[in-house]
């Protein structure tokens, strides 16, 4: 089979209008043809389909777009709609029940959220002239994710998880894990979320993809399968987001499950027509060779300093987050910030590699 799979799929304020009136020629350009002569087109749906105004308490925004947008992906050629992320329970239940209701009437098959911790972690196969796929979709523990007794998108559990994969392998030819963590605007992994996706390979994943940091990241190959660690946006317009250059970069995977060939196309947002096109010229240039710098440092190990500088360079917010918990003169948010980063791995991942304790520090 040949397998696309693109990264953060999440219509916004500036694009809504536009696919309310299904204007696929300025929201997707040239990139139609991407979705052309697969058998599956899978996107991260990142946030709701949804009106409703009522957002969840979290740090960070709320993400909602028109439910018409299902509409808008099946007509591209969208067949494959990953639940399991931070922001698809950002309006709550109702926002959750509008945006499967979205994507059952447009019939766009999705993976990846459940009713409660356990129903959550069901595989989705896909078959075809005899040959079987295996999607496995989970994500870190930011906001979204299920509880023993609350709806939620599928959790990643260093022991389920792995089980989880495994059983897959056993019911199918090829297992894709779509992992939705690491650190957010951090191109390299963490060390700990590199033996993660070696473990997922371990345990019978044939290709593995991060998805979340809304920028591109480092790819290897690791007893042949391949992984990546950070296809950054695919159509996420976002103008206020002009700060962040590495925001409108992307790559699109195509995954051909026969031979085993990895494709990894170059795609841009262009904020100027609030669409995506394929990159070209200079753009592209850049993205290639941004690919291979990112490359190289998995080879010769420089993504350990990569992760560890982008730490650094985030020192002085979380510590003034940390430092405000439970202190004299808290309040609930600091207390709640607190509890969040020590929930969330990348978040805990960053605290660890900025606060060395001294069985790091003590003689060598």
């Amino acid at each position: 089979m040949k397998i696309l799979l693109a990264g953060d799929f999440s219509p916004t304020k500036t694009t809504n209008e536009l696919f309310k009136i299904k204007d696929t020629k300025t929201l997707f350009g040239d990139t139609l043809s991407l979705f052309e002569g697969n058998d599956i087109n899978f996107v991260n749906m990142e946030g709701a389909l949804t009106e409703s105004d009522a957002g969840i308490e979290k740090f960070g925004p709320c993400l909602k777009g028109t439910p018409i947008a299902a509409e808008v992906m099946k007509e591209v050629g969208i067949n494959l709609v990953g639940l399991s992320n931070n922001h698809i329970f950002d309006y709550g239940i109702q926002g959750y029940k509008d945006t499967v209701a979205a994507l059952d009437k447009a019939g766009i098959p999705y993976t990846g959220f459940g009713e409660n911790y356990e129903d959550a972690r069901k595989n989705y196969y896909f078959e075809k002239n005899g040959e079987k796929i295996a999607f496995v979709c989970v994500c870190e523990s930011e906001y979204s994710y299920a509880l023993e007794d609350r709806m939620g998108s599928r959790l990643y559990d260093c022991y389920d998880t792995i089980a989880d994969v495994r059983e897959a392998k056993a019911n199918a030819d090829k297992v894709i894990v779509i992992y939705h963590g690491g650190k957010e605007n951090c191109r390299y992994p963490s060390p700990r979320m590199r033996k993660l996706t070696h473990a997922l390979v371990d345990a019978g994943a044939d290709l593995v993809t991060c998805q979340h940091s809304h920028c591109i990241g480092c790819t290897e190959y690791y007893k042949g399968k391949f992984i990546c660690y950070g296809q950054g946006n695919f159509h996420f317009v976002n103008p206020w987001r002009a700060e962040y250059p590495h925001w409108p970069l992307e790559i699109v995977i195509r995954y051909d499950t026969i031979t085993g060939e990895i494709e990894r196309i170059p795609v841009n947002i262009n904020a100027e027509i609030n669409g995506i096109e394929l990159s070209k010229g200079e753009t592209k240039e850049n993205i290639i060779n941004l690919m291979k710098e990112l490359d190289q440092s998995i080879i010769d190990g420089s993504y350990k300093q990569g992760y560890a500088d982008y730490c650094e360079s985030q020192r002085e917010a979380y510590h003034g987050w940390i430092g405000r918990a439970y202190s004299k003169d808290a309040t609930e948010r600091d207390n709640k910030v607190f509890g969040h980063y020590i929930d969330c791995e990348a978040h805990l991942d960053m605290l660890l590699e900025l606060n060395k304790t001294a069985n790091h520090t003590n003689e060598k």
